[in-house]
């Protein structure tokens, strides 16, 4: 019989010498290492036009000292300075709350999206709000704070990008990645400072019902003592604009789907809401991701979660894989800066103690990555 020797023994088994070569899960990418943290875990970053880097740390299970940091001499340091990054309730309006996204515009102003947040619970209003940062001078020179029929007690603001070629002083575009209320996008008049709700509670912007990824090998639930167990329920997260500012792209962090939407519609204020959801196009399955982002050249990056990895979407709209890498431990936030590189922060967000019966499995340090992608930021200006 074929496969089987003289002794009957099948031939098919392999020498105990290879067991030690076994297959493994391939890996590649060329990750650099630009920073690790020891304390509170990063969500966002954004490097300037100089290559100053900068990150967010939001107030969850951490003590956080200060939300908004920069990368100086090895270290990360508030930014612009400690009293704003004080937590003062009473306060809440001249001070920083909560940080989840930090952004450079194409000016090259730093801009800090503000959920008014703790731990993800309800916001009050002068919390939430969008603060503009002159990083030639390292002071505030705006502050937009949200009304709260924009930004909702249920509102969690979670990432912000710009067109500067809009209006009299461009326009920001924030998703609303609540698990609590409506999902949503939030456009906001940059020099009137008004701001409005698009998409408001529309399929695209919502988490698929009973959404369950598979992160690390494990089903990924809210898990909290004395609660019930719950599916993933985030919207509207991940956020990018297209290089000609024609199109937002937008993605629920509890989806695998892509979607986006005509930037015409989104600041056009005499559109009603069904036309501009006429505009939302399906681009269909990316895998499951949190943070979004674009380049000059037409393409989009997309975070996997659940594989550890960094995709791009090419514009014929086929996807190419940029890392695989089991240290790229929850790929958060993504920032195409002016040295060809993709930075990016891996903060095991899945071990959080909400996710795992209470009890925090998330091992430091956390980690900033960069990745040559040979690419340029979209300048809208």
């Amino acid at each position: 019989m074929s496969g089987v020797g003289r002794s009957g023994v099948s031939s098919m088994l392999c020498p105990t010498d290879l067991l030690q070569t076994q297959p493994r899960e391939k890996t590649f990418g060329e990750l650099e290492e630009v920073a690790v943290f020891c304390g509170p875990m990063p969500t966002g970053v954004t490097v300037s036009h100089n290559e100053r880097v900068f990150v967010c740390f939001p107030r969850w299970e951490d003590r956080v000292d200060f939300t908004v940091g920069e990368l100086r001499d090895g270290n990360v340091v508030p930014y612009p300075d400690e009293s704003i990054n004080w937590l003062d309730l009473d306060r809440q309006v001249e001070t920083f709350v909560s940080v989840q996204s930090v952004v450079v515009d194409p000016r090259g102003r730093l801009w800090a999206l503000d959920t008014g947040s703790i731990n993800f619970g309800p916001t009050t209003y002068g919390g939430p709000k969008l603060v503009g940062i002159d990083l030639e001078a390292d002071r505030i020179f705006k502050r937009i704070v949200f009304t709260q029929d924009v930004a909702l007690h249920t509102t969690y603001l979670n990432d912000v990008r710009f067109d500067l070629r809009r209006g009299d002083g461009g326009m920001a575009f924030i998703t609303d990645s609540s698990d609590q209320g409506p999902n949503g996008i939030i456009v906001v008049d940059l020099a009137s400072e008004q701001t409005w709700r698009r998409l408001n509670d529309h399929p695209s912007t919502k988490a698929v019902p009973q959404f369950m990824p598979v992160v690390e090998g494990q089903p990924m639930m809210v898990r909290q003592p004395d609660s019930p167990l719950r599916h993933l329920s985030l919207g509207a997260d991940g956020i990018a604009i297209s290089s000609d500012g024609m199109r937002l792209f937008y993605s629920p962090l509890a989806s695998r789907r892509l979607y986006s939407v005509s930037v015409d519609a989104l600041c056009d204020r005499n559109v009603s809401d069904e036309e501009v959801a006429a505009t939302v196009i399906d681009h269909g399955d990316k895998g499951a991701s949190d943070g979004l982002e674009s380049d000059a050249e037409g393409r989009i990056y997309v975070t996997n979660y659940e594989h550890n990895a960094i995709l791009r979407r090419l514009q014929n709209g086929q996807y190419e894989s940029l890392v695989h890498d089991p240290r790229v431990l929850w790929p958060d936030t993504m920032s195409v800066a002016i040295n060809g590189y993709l930075y990016f922060t891996a903060n095991q967000l899945h071990r959080m103690a909400r996710f795992n019966g209470g009890i925090d499995r998330r091992e430091k340090p956390y980690s900033l990555f960069k990745i040559k992608v040979d690419a340029n930021p979209v300048w809208l200006r």
